[in-house]
């Protein structure tokens, strides 16, 4: 197959699913569900995990560690555009320089929807900092383009509610931010299981992230493991360009000039 490499912030990855490290049963499982996903890209959110800022706890890195994984700190959690912003500065921090982060400022409790007014502060400021800014979004296609313009590296469309499990919900307006993307378009938040992820692949998008569609399923690691190969169906299919769709059927061995 032709090399179709992920490339972000200037980084090429093979791997096209990034995953979450939160909501497994311990740190084995994590490593092992990472694993077999394949994933090269791990989220990891600053405000609940150890990455040393608290000495003597268990440390993700220990399992994760930076050499074998492109870590993706986010600011899950974070309800105000400081907030979010100083969590990417102690990220940096704790990572000696680290620029890759994901940015998420949420603006409800229940639904977990992006404040995108507090969502646009915050990138601005950020890649004015030097960041990398990956950015969880609405499926809106107008915020989508103008957080690529702020200069955004990837656009993170939800594509249902944050663990809802309830699949793509919004697939045009998922396209539609794909067609009209310069960047990565990763769909972030919503995927329950595998025809999901290919389903997000098959519209074009350019990676899927997930947690808890992977650490909530009865065995994460099988799952993570289906996962891995949905998203590379999903993927070839979209490259390999599907057939148009017909009211009617369509024989797959003509009878034109054939004999009788």
């Amino acid at each position: 197959m032709t090399a179709d490499p992920l490339i972000i912030a200037g980084k090429t990855y093979t791997s096209r699913l990034l995953t979450g490290t939160g909501k497994y049963a311990d740190f084995e499982q994590t490593r092992q569900a990472t694993e077999a996903a394949g994933a090269e890209i791990v989220t990891v959110a600053l405000r609940r995990t150890n990455l040393g800022q608290n000495p003597g706890e268990p440390n993700l890195l220990d399992i994760l560690p930076p050499d074998e994984f492109t870590i993706l700190p986010n600011t899950a959690g974070c309800y105000t555009a400081a907030d979010a912003i100083r969590t990417c500065q102690l990220a940096r921090e704790l990572l000696d320089g680290h620029a890759l982060v994901k940015l998420e400022v949420l603006g409800d409790e229940k639904t977990l929807y992006p404040d995108i007014v507090a969502t646009l502060e915050a990138a601005e400021f950020l890649v004015k900092d030097g960041f990398d800014v990956m950015v969880y979004t609405s499926d809106d296609p107008i915020i989508a383009k103008k957080l690529e313009d702020i200069g955004c590296v990837a656009v993170m469309p939800l594509a249902a509610p944050i663990g809802s499990g309830l699949g793509i919900q919004n697939r045009y307006n998922i396209l539609t931010i794909v067609e009209n993307a310069r960047v990565p378009v990763i769909v972030d938040a919503g995927v329950g299981t595998a025809s999901d992820a290919a389903v997000a692949m098959e519209l074009g998008c350019d990676g899927v992230l997930m947690n808890t569609a992977i650490a909530g399923a009865q065995d994460p690691v099988l799952m993570a493991s289906a996962m891995r190969h949905a998203v590379i169906a999903g993927r070839q299919a979209f490259r390999a360009g599907r057939i148009p769709r017909k009211r009617y059927a369509s024989a797959s061995s003509p009878i034109d000039g054939t004999f009788f």
